[in-house]
This record gives C-alpha cells, sequence and structure tokens, in this order.
C-alpha cells in the first residue's frame, strides 16, 4: 500500500501568516479607498471574463460559444460585477453621510418589518422591468432598528482585524468571491480562501480580480483537498470560518470524525468551536398553485422549473428537486407534459459533479417509474413520488433529477396550506423555494398566496422566480432561514451578499413577472422584461449576458440598445 504523502503545511501557514499581519490595516482602510478598490475591480472582471468562462466552460464539458455558457456569464462575471455593484450603491450612500438603506424603503406590513432592497437604481428598474425583493426581518423588530443597525462595520462597530477562511464551493464560480467580498466589507475581516479541487481551475481568474486586496496582504488564494481544509479550520491563526456545501461539512468540521464526534454534538462540546457561517443547501421545492393558466403559461412556466432544474446540471444548492403540484387540477398533467417537451429539446449536456452518476442511479434503481428525457441518460423525472419516505424527498440529489409529488387541493387556498405544511415539515433544509401563482389567482385569493409567503420558511422564497435569483442580486441576503443550530445545522447559519448589510434578517421574498412583456399585460403581470436570459430555453441568452456583463462593468448608456435588442429575440 502507498504511504499517505506527508501534508505540506508551509504554504498555508506562510497564508495565514501574512492575513494575521495585514489584517489591521484593512480595518484602519477608509471608507473611501474601500470604495475606489472596488471600483478598480470592474475593468479587472470585463477583462478576463471571456477566460473564465471559457475555463468554466471547458471544465462541464461543452464549448464557449455554447448555449450552456450564458450560465457561466450569469454566475461569474456578472454575478461578481453585479454584487460589487450593489456593494459600491450602499458604501457611496454611507460616503456621502446617508444612512446604508433609504428610510422610506423600511415599512411595516401585516406586522412585520421589510425593507424594499431591490430595485435599487434607475438601472435595475430598466434592465429587471418587474423584478422585486424585499428582505423580512424578524419578528418584533421595528423599522428604526433596521435602519440604526445597518452596516456596523462602517457606523461604530468595525471588525477587529480577524482572519476569515472561506472554503470555496466546487459548483458555481462565483460563491467564493462573493464571500470573500462578504467577509472584506460586511465583516470587516481578512481573507484566506481555500479552493475547491472541482473548480481550482478559477483561482488564476480570481487572483487577478483580487490582485490589489492580494497585493495588500487581504487576501489570499490557497490549494487543496480535504486534508488542508481540515488543518486549516484548527489553525490558531484562523478566527472565523464560512463554507458553502453540505451538513457533512460542517458536522466534520465542529465535530470532528472520531469516534466521540457524535457524543460531542449531544453534548455541545464542540471539537471546533471557531465562529462559523454556512450554507449548506438541502430538497428545495417548486410549488405550482393552481389557477386559470393559458397554454402560453404552462410553456413558459414549464421553461421555468426546467431552469431551476437544469442550470448548471442541477449542481446547485437551491435546484429545485421536488416539483409540488395539485392532485385534481386539471392543468397539472399539461404541465408535466410541457415540462418533458422542453427537456427533450434541450442540447445534451453531462452531469459533471463529483458522484452525480452515482446519485442518478441511486434515484432511478428506487423508481420502476423513472423517465429518461432527452438526447442523454442524466435527465431523470420521477412523475409520481407517493411514498413518504422516498429517498428524494430527504437526500439532495445534487444532479439532474426531479421529483414530482402531488398534494390534494383543486382551489388554491386548500392546496397552498398542504403546500406549505410539505415544504417546512416534510423537506430537508431552508435555503430556498419557489412558488408559481398567477396573478389572477393571487387577487382572488390573497390572504390564502399572503398566508403561504409568510409561512413558507426559506431564506429565500421566489413568486415566479427561481429562489437562485436571490443569490445573484448582491442587494439579497443569502443564506437559510433562522434557527438552525450547530447540534441541527440544516442548510446553515448566517447570511452573506447582504450589501446594505441589515441586520435581524428573516428571509428574502423575490418577486418576478408570471409572463414575459408583452403576455404579462393580459395575465396581471405587465412588465417590460422579455423571457429572462437565464432561462435554459432563452435563445439569446448568451449574447445578452455578454453584453450585460460589459454594461454591469462599465455603465455607458450606448451599451443599452444592444442589450434591449438581443433580449428582446430570446
Amino acid at each position: 500500500m502507498p504511504a499517505t504523502p506527508t501534508l505540506d503545511t508551509a504554504p498555508l501557514d506562510l497564508a495565514v501568516g501574512e492575513l494575521k499581519q495585514h489584517a489591521a490595516s484593512w480595518t484602519t482602510t477608509p471608507l473611501t479607498d474601500r470604495i475606489a478598490l472596488l471600483d478598480r475591480m470592474l475593468p479587472k472582471i470585463a477583462e478576463g471574463a471571456p477566460a473564465m468562462v471559457a475555463d468554466a466552460a471547458r471544465a462541464k464539458g461543452y464549448a464557449a460559444d455554447s448555449a450552456w455558457a450564458a450560465e457561466d456569464w450569469i454566475t461569474a462575471p456578472w454575478a461578481l460585477a453585479q454584487t460589487i455593484g450593489a456593494h459600491l450603491h450602499v458604501l457611496r450612500r454611507l460616503a456621502a453621510g446617508h444612512d446604508p438603506v433609504d428610510a422610506k424603503a423600511v415599512h411595516s406590513h401585516e406586522g412585520r418589518t421589510v425593507v424594499d432592497v431591490f430595485p435599487a437604481t434607475t438601472a435595475d428598474r430598466l434592465l429587471l422591468n418587474g423584478f422585486t425583493a424585499q428582505v423580512w426581518t424578524l419578528p418584533g423588530t421595528t423599522p428604526d432598528q433596521v435602519v440604526a443597525r445597518a452596516a456596523g462595520e462602517y457606523r461604530g462597530r468595525p471588525g477587529e482585524g480577524a482572519v476569515a477562511l472561506v472554503l470555496g464551493a466546487g459548483n458555481v464560480a462565483a460563491i467564493t468571491p462573493l464571500d470573500i467580498i462578504h467577509k472584506l466589507y460586511a465583516d470587516g475581516e481578512v481573507v484566506l480562501a481555500k479552493m475547491n479541487p472541482v473548480n481550482a481551475y478559477l483561482r488564476p481568474h480570481f487572483e487577478k480580480v483580487f490582485a490589489e486586496f492580494v497585493a495588500a496582504g487581504w487576501v489570499r488564494f490557497v490549494d487543496g483537498g480535504g486534508a488542508e481544509g481540515a488543518y486549516l479550520t484548527t489553525h490558531e491563526g484562523i478566527d472565523t470560518i464560512h463554507v458553502t456545501g453540505s451538513d457533512r461539512t460542517h458536522d466534520a468540521i465542529v465535530w470532528g470524525t472520531d469516534d466521540q464526534a457524535e457524543e460531542r454534538r449531544r453534548t455541545d462540546t464542540p471539537y471546533n468551536d471557531k465562529p462559523f457561517t454556512s450554507e449548506l443547501g438541502g430538497v428545495s421545492p417548486c410549488i405550482v398553485t393552481p389557477g386559470p393558466w393559458s397554454d402560453a403559461d404552462l410553456r413558459f412556466q414549464a421553461e421555468h422549473i426546467v431552469t431551476s432544474k437544469l442550470n448548471n446540471s442541477g449542481h446547485n444548492c437551491v435546484a429545485t428537486q421536488i416539483l409540488v403540484v395539485p392532485r385534481e387540477w386539471d392543468g397539472t398533467e399539461k404541465l408535466l407534459a410541457e415540462i418533458r417537451k422542453v427537456l427533450r429539446e434541450l442540447p445534451p449536456r453531462p452531469d459533471y459533479y463529483t458522484g452525480a452518476e452515482d446519485r442518478l442511479d441511486a434515484v432511478a434503481r428506487a423508481h420502476a417509474d423513472a423517465e429518461f428525457t432527452g438526447d442523454d441518460t442524466c435527465r431523470v423525472l420521477v412523475p409520481d413520488i407517493t411514498d413518504p419516505d422516498d429517498p428524494m424527498l430527504s437526500v439532495e440529489v445534487f444532479a439532474s433529477a426531479l421529483g414530482v409529488v402531488r398534494l390534494p387541493g383543486a382551489d388554491a387556498p386548500p392546496f397552498l396550506r398542504a403546500a406549505t405544511e410539505f415544504a417546512n415539515d416534510k423537506l430537508p433544509g431552508t435555503l430556498g423555494a419557489t412558488l408559481l401563482v398567477h396573478p389572477r389567482t393571487e387577487r382572488t385569493h390573497r390572504a390564502a398566496v399572503d398566508e403561504a409567503i409568510a409561512g413558507l420558511r426559506y431564506g429565500t422564497l421566489g413568486v415566479n422566480c427561481w429562489s437562485a435569483f436571490g443569490f445573484l442580486l448582491g442587494y439579497t441576503p443569502w443564506g437559510a432561514f433562522p434557527g438552525h443550530t450547530r447540534q441541527d445545522i440544516g442548510s446553515g447559519i448566517g447570511f452573506v451578499h447582504n450589501a446594505f448589510m441589515l441586520e435581524d434578517v428573516e428571509k428574502t421574498v423575490l418577486r418576478a413577472p408570471f409572463a414575459p412583456s408583452p403576455r404579462g399585460l393580459f395575465t396581471g403581470s405587465p412588465s417590460l422584461s422579455p423571457r429572462p436570459p437565464y432561462y435554459v430555453t432563452n435563445r439569446t441568452g448568451l449574447t445578452t449576458m455578454r453584453r450585460l456583463t460589459a454594461y454591469t462593468t462599465d455603465p455607458k448608456v450606448s451599451r443599452l440598445p444592444g442589450i434591449f435588442a438581443s433580449a428582446l429575440r430570446g
């Protein structure tokens, strides 16, 4: 048997030591300088975007000019530029002497304090017309408290020169750099980012984007697998930890992996008690409310549902895994037929993430009625899950498998009550959920829809909008619904992104038009937004996202006509 290679800890120790040495200088860096640093990142993103996308596409098994590569523009350079823009918007308010969030955006809603966080700028209203986001704060929080507590890093509660370890995720390119920005700008901590082996090829791109932070000793990138990660989590120079991954990763770090791990958990005596935040996924639902859906509505929302499954081959922590539909609604079978059509029409692509093939095989073996759709064998549809102990209801597949659960209720109120209870109590995880509801249904059954929105215990709830969109906006906090503990970690603890740096966050509620322009005029959801460029069916998504990224990194008005021309053809 070959000997286990000795872990070379010298580069890791060096990186931690350099960060420790320079942490205080980041704490004392003036706000104007912090703003300038972000500003200078934008042209670096623009310059490196094509190469970053090309490397991501190659690693995922398709060409950089493939239609699939639109997602790599969205979840790498554009998401990074969008988040930097969101932080710049807020930091410039602070530099001008204003509160981070306008008091007019903070108001009461049915006894709760909510914050209108998107759209935040004129460009937001123009480019994502009809999309909105509200942050709901914890019960008992007042509007005055929301305004007073926001952006503590810049209002008398600065960081203390801590070194944060960010354990990078391997699935979505933007996760690691967005976590770095949050740690730097919201928590006031310098950052050691350990790349995930799955996407370590992104490290040179990130080092170029963060070049000034690296030169100043405020950010370091290292490679490595589990051994390097385990060493760093217990390093005396690491003060805080943030991880995106699975609950197993969290538990291994906090409780250890030896025979005493469960006893430590039971007695709440952790192996590692460093301050810890996490985003850990789960089994995410998409809930389809019965209503007067036209054939065009069925097709459009089928594209929406398939997007929420096939984006990144399902390797997303909020990929829709369970489609919750009304058993008695006459639209259910029509919707499933449209979903099958969309799955068949899309070109093949591999499920590239580690272990995906085995997880899909397990789904197929457990379901005699599993359907394999399309030109590859990766797309699995389980059309009727009835066993309450079905593994798809308890285990995150993290691949291109979609299960369907039928619940009673031909009308919206009883169905939404059943769906809310099912999602909250049966499905593990509280990171993100999606609720599809026709505008006429919402007007007719306002109380029932409001009750579902308030009752669904998820950190991000997308109403006619895949919850993953909240990951991209920068202004919207991203994390699990509060209430998890280190002993029962669920989908994690804490929020990242959150450009307004709000405290007391409970969840974000996103909204998008139910139908694209101009058809939205006839469904009751008028907007200027065509089919979103992140839809896997969008014919011009690649071109639109290239142009949108160019605008987001350098917002010249002359770029707008090209964006609109491409988007309208999608």
